[in-house]
C-alpha cells in the first residue's frame, strides 16, 4: 500500500487530465471516488468511459484556453 500512496497515487495525479477533479469539485465529491468509478465501469462498459473522459479532457483544456483568451503573438 506504501507504494501506491507514495509513488503511483502521484504520478497519476501529476500526469492525469484533471478530469477527476474537476467533476468531483462540480459533484462535491472526492476525487479518488470519481476515479474509481471511472475505473469501474471501464471494466463493465468495456472501456467505453474512456471515450467520455478523453472527451471531457478536451473540454477542460478548450475551457481553460478560452478562458486564458487568445493571444497571437
Amino acid at each position: 500500500m506504501q507504494f501506491f500512496e507514495n509513488i503511483v497515487k502521484p504520478f497519476v495525479e501529476k500526469y492525469s487530465f484533471g478530469v477527476c477533479s474537476y467533476l468531483g469539485a462540480k459533484w462535491g465529491i472526492n476525487e479518488s471516488r470519481v476515479r474509481l468509478y471511472f475505473i469501474y465501469t471501464s471494466f463493465v462498459a468495456f472501456g467505453s468511459p474512456i471515450i467520455f473522459y478523453l472527451a471531457t479532457a478536451f473540454w477542460i483544456n478548450i475551457r481553460k484556453y478560452l478562458r486564458a483568451g487568445f493571444s497571437l503573438k
